[in-house]
Formats: structure tokens, sequence, C-alpha cells
């Protein structure tokens, strides 16, 4: 349920709520405003059974809250949240683009790649390090090596830095390094690796798995953000249809219905949404004018060469260019690149 406090309650009342409701053995979550304070609760609603919570003072009224999530729900926290990565900061008023190889090859590649996409404007480098692929024969990633070059290429070009996690060790060996960890979509309901990533208070890219409902995609936020992390962005990353023209479809209503449900950034990733190079400028152009937060675009400073997912990788003339479209339609939708 929410508590809905009367315009301008002093703060004495507010804690009194707090307390009260504390005391009951839930949880409380304050979320203020300029003018009204809500507080979310979260447990067992029949603690709270005949209290007459209504009569507390400066209460306005009571919300029951049906959604199983309660923590990434709009109603619990009206106002959009911002979540700072490194030197950059994810939300309603900036354009994030992430970009980088699908997996780190070798220190100088990613230096190449993370120079280039720095000076056409994206914010963060994303690089994988441990890749989970379908074929166990496939380059898995050179882990914590990659890493330090993620750490080396920061350090030089100022980008913030973000990471697929796939365990609680690749967990604990990325926090080291990184500024921002990924829950891949393979993970997305790994409740367990979803906990221990709630627990580290690292931010968070939680990609929505490829069959997931929208519903079941903020549950799983809702396992981080349970453990204390408030600092979460979801992806979409395109969801698997009976369409073959495409790797996956990318779902763009997913971005409207996120913003109309949630509080958390959204960003989408067109490269593994479709698989082909062809397909993510326009895609990405779309995901601007739907309301995301950003973008993740896959780029490679040889992509036929590419150990992972070359065919849907940018090369960097064409990131280049994507980013100065982006530009143009991030003014007009009030952001700027951040």
């Amino acid at each position: 349920m929410i508590i809905v406090m009367k315009p301008h309650a002093s703060s004495e009342h507010v804690q009194e709520v707090k307390h009260f409701i504390e005391n009951n053995g839930l949880t409380a979550h304050l979320s203020q405003g300029e003018e009204v304070t809500i507080i979310g609760v979260v447990g067992d609603k029949k603690k709270l059974s005949g209290k007459n919570l209504e009569l507390l003072p400066d209460v306005d009224h009571i919300v029951p809250v049906t959604e199983s999530y309660k923590l990434s729900n709009r109603k619990f926290h009206p106002e959009p949240s911002i979540v700072k990565v490194g030197n950059t900061e994810i939300g309603p008023n900036n354009l994030t683009i992430m970009a980088g190889p699908c997996a780190i090859e070798s220190e100088e590649q990613l230096m190449t790649i993370a120079r280039a996409v720095k000076k056409s404007g994206a914010t963060i480098l994303r690089g994988g390090a441990y890749k989970p692929r379908t074929s166990p024969y496939s380059f898995q990633g050179l882990e914590e090596e990659g890493l330090r070059y993620m750490k080396e290429a920061s350090e030089e070009t100022g980008l913030a830095t973000i990471c697929e996690v796939i365990s609680t060790s690749s967990l604990e060996a990325a926090i080291k390094y990184v500024d921002m960890v990924q829950v891949g979509a393979r993970n997305m309901q790994n409740f367990q690796l979803l906990r221990e990533v709630g627990r580290s208070g690292h931010p968070v890219l939680l990609k929505r798995g490829m069959a997931a409902t929208i519903d079941e995609w903020l549950n799983a936020a809702e396992y981080i953000m349970a453990e204390g992390n408030p600092n979460v962005v979801l992806c979409e990353r395109g969801i698997r249809t009976y369409e073959t023209a495409t790797r996956n479809t990318l779902d763009i209503s997913a971005v409207p219905v996120i913003r109309s449900k949630s509080h958390l950034p959204i960003i989408v990733d067109p490269s593994h949404a479709t698989g082909v190079r062809a397909y993510v400028a326009p895609l990405a152009k779309c995901a601007i004018a739907a309301g995301a937060d950003g973008i993740m675009v896959e780029t490679h400073n040889n992509p036929a060469c590419a150990l992972s997912d070359g065919p849907q990788s940018l090369t960097l003339p064409q990131f280049d260019e994507l980013a100065k479209m982006l530009d143009a339609y991030a003014k007009l939708e009030g952001r700027e690149f951040s």
C-alpha cells in the first residue's frame, strides 16, 4: 500500500507514520516531492489490520497497490529515478549512449574502440569479459584480464564502464574494475544472482529476458532493489517471437509501458534485438522517439573479424554517423548527451 501525506506535512509527522509502520514489522520507503510525501509500505499488510492508518497525523489517504512489484513501481516513487554511473547520469534529462565491442578481444582492440566512441559522444564503454554463449565452443571471454583492460580504458578516456556478470564470482571480480554491471537476458530470473547484485550496491543494467513479460521483468528488478540497491536501469533488447527476419523482435512498446509502470530508467539495445547491422540505426532512432533514456550499441573496429556478434556491430565510422543523428533526436526530446 501507499500512504499519501497531506501537502506540506511536517517532517515530524512523516517520521511518526514511518516509525508506526516499522514498529508493526513492515518496511517503509519515503518518496518526498516538493509538496507531497508518499510512504510506500512493504510487507504483510495484515499486520496493519484495524490500525486506522488514516487517523495518523497529516495522513491524507491510503492507496492500495495490487502489483507484486513495489519498489520499482511508479506509484511508490512518482518522480523518475536518475542512476549515476561514474561521471554520467542515466535519467529523464539525458540521452546516454553505451557503446563498445560485444567481446573484449585484446587491450589494443578495446583502447581503439574506446577512444573512437568517446570522440563520437558515448559516455559509457560496454565490453564483454564474460560471454555466456549458446555453444560451449564459442569464445567465452577474457574474464578478469578483460576487466583490467576496461579499467585502463576508463582511466585514459574518462568513460564509465559496464560489463556483464554471469555468476557470483564474476560479480565479485567485476565490481573491482567497472562502474556498472549488467545482468543479461539469460540471467534475468537467476534470482540468486539478482540478490547478490542487489547486495553489492553497484549500479546494474537489467536486460529483459527473451521470453519475459514486463511484469516478470519488473519483479526481477524488485529482487535487486529489495536487497537495498536502488541503482537499477532496465534494458529492452528484443523478445523471442515467431519472426525470423531478425534475431529477436524489438518490443518498442515496452518503453512507454515501463515509463507508465515504473520510475526506473530504461534504455534500448537495438544490436541484440535485431542481429543485423543495417537495422540498428533506424531502431535506435525509434527508441529515442519512444522515450528511452539511452541506447546500447555494439561497435567494433573490424566487425568482419570480431570474435562475437560481428554481423550486428557497427563500424566506428557508422557509430559516429549514428551518434550525430541521435544528437538531433535528443534535442527534439529536450535531452543532452550524458
